[in-house]
């Protein structure tokens, strides 16, 4: 008896076995579809950190942006320069808080879709089971009923053998016996002939049945599989797909800071500050030397501009008043001793 017990359409794929029990074909492929639906499992969990990752990366550069200065006294085009790089960095934070919810999204797709499958599977594995306990039961029986019928058959011959060994015995009584229990052994073998040809006609309506059961099961678990890849597939697709777009979002927003800062001018904010800062348009006067004894009139306060009067030309020293012998209000300095006598 050739049975197949793994049928794969559309890849003519057949996995043979003598024994009309096994569901090693069968049992291969619901493992796979399991380990499938693992797969998805932490693909769904790799999103799901990778949101978390992105959403604490967000925060922390939305709190780097607002909290910490970065430039906060500059002027004119480079303030302008640095607050467009502010505002630049807030919006890529914003943009990585945005991904992490959209990778959430995906990953609840992800999850809905391995339950799905998983219930399509859960129907198809009832059926299946079903199929496969009442073949193993069927095959039993018709076990069952293949012994008593063998049985049945021995003892059929064994009486016939004690028939014909009694042939030349004189007891009419003890033939008569033997004949009685070959009678009764035929029809047992007949009936049991009957039950034995029944149940293994009913085993091989079952094995049909199965068999039928087995090709539907096959081909939903390969569409199944098929769906999966493909969903799998795009899904990491539409992942990676998503990383670019972030970082081609990102460098747009960096592009503007990039343009913010070739309109910032170094001469521009110079005389932006010169013009913002200045004190006057002269530099102060300088300090004119005054003597105690004759000080100049109207002279300016030390370090103070004269204004724009006429110039007033710088005296000479006094001249030394001529000393008189004996004239007790002028003497020269010759005249004292700065030591005491």
């Amino acid at each position: 008896m050739r049975l197949y017990v793994c049928i794969l359409p559309g890849y003519d794929k057949w996995v043979t076995s003598s024994d009309i029990l096994s569901t090693i074909g069968y049992d291969n492929i619901v493992q796979h579809l399991n380990n499938g639906r693992k797969n998805c499992k932490e693909f769904e969990d790799f999103l799901k950190e990778r949101a978390a990752v992105e959403e604490k990366y967000g925060k922390d550069l939305l709190n780097l942006g607002r909290k910490r200065p970065c430039g906060q006294s500059e002027i004119n085009t480079l303030k302008q320069a640095l607050e467009v790089f502010k505002q630049q960095v807030d919006n890529v934070a914003q943009c990585h808080i945005q991904l992490a919810h959209t990778l959430r999204e995906e990953a609840r797709k992800m999850e809905e879709f391995r339950e799905k499958q998983k219930l399509q599977q859960k129907k198809t594995e009832l059926i299946m089971d079903a199929v496969h306990k009442q073949r193993s039961l069927q095959f039993k029986k018709t076990m069952n009923a293949k012994k008593n019928y063998e049985q049945k058959c021995r003892d059929k011959d064994e009486a016939e053998q004690a028939v014909h060994r009694s042939a030349n015995l004189v007891n009419s009584r003890q033939q008569e016996k033997l004949f009685v229990k070959l009678a009764t052994s035929k029809t047992a073998a007949e009936d049991s002939d009957k039950a034995y040809m029944l149940h293994v006609n009913m085993l091989d309506k079952i094995r049909e049945e199965w068999q039928s059961e087995h090709i539907k099961a096959c081909e939903v678990f390969e569409a199944q599989e098929c769906e999966r890849i493909n969903f799998f597939r795009n899904a990491l697709w539409l992942h990676v797909n998503q990383l670019s777009q972030q970082c081609v979002t990102s460098d747009d927003m960096y592009e503007g800071v990039r343009k913010s800062l070739e309109t910032c001018s170094i001469e521009k904010d110079i005389e932006y500050f010169v013009n913002q800062r200045k004190t006057g348009q002269s530099p102060p006067a300088p300090v004119m030397y005054e003597n105690f004894y004759c000080p100049q009139r109207n002279a300016a306060p030390p370090g103070k501009a004269t204004g724009p009067g006429p110039t007033v030309a710088r005296r000479g020293l006094p001249p030394v008043p001529p000393s008189v012998q004996g004239d007790p209000d002028y003497s020269l300095l010759a005249d004292y001793s700065l030591l005491y006598q």
